[in-house]
């Protein structure tokens, strides 16, 4: 019987999520799109993303929907979960000014009606540093518009 490594099992994952319609980021992309490896979202796509699914949205509305994407309220784990949940779900709220006034609207982080217009990436050995401490997941969705497992 052939041996089956971690590594097989690591490449046989990414070909299936490539069937699917996921875009492949080797290790080497992902860590080019990141100032340092503290970063676990890759922010150029999310603005990116914010940017050509909210296209009548002001900038500054979208730069205030990025902060919030970037700066979860809480330092718990689970309660940070659910807030970003409820972004990808339900959009996020902001305000700006338009001719002097207060203007309320949502920005989108995901296409909910025509789910072409998202991008789907699949990553493997994503490496995060944090404290000191070395995480790396063998293969994961690192989407610009939904979170890093």
């Amino acid at each position: 019987m052939t041996p089956i490594f971690e590594s097989d099992i690591e490449q046989f994952v990414i070909e299936l999520l490539e069937k699917q319609g996921f875009d492949y980021l080797a290790p080497e992309e992902q860590e080019e799109e990141r100032k340092d490896l503290g970063e676990v979202v890759l922010k150029e796509r999310l603005k990116k993303a914010i940017d050509e699914l909210n296209p009548a949205i002001a900038d500054e509305a979208k730069e205030q929907a990025l902060r919030q994407v970037l700066n979860l309220p809480s330092q718990n784990l689970i309660d940070n979960n659910e807030a970003f949940h409820r972004m990808l779900t339900e959009g996020i709220e902001v305000e700006y000014l338009v001719e002097g006034n207060i203007r309320g609207d949502k920005v989108w982080l995901i296409d909910w009606q025509d789910i072409a217009n998202n991008e789907f990436l699949a990553c493997n050995q994503f490496t995060v540093i944090e404290n000191n401490i070395n995480k790396r997941p063998d293969v994961g969705d690192c989407s610009s518009n939904t979170e890093y497992f």
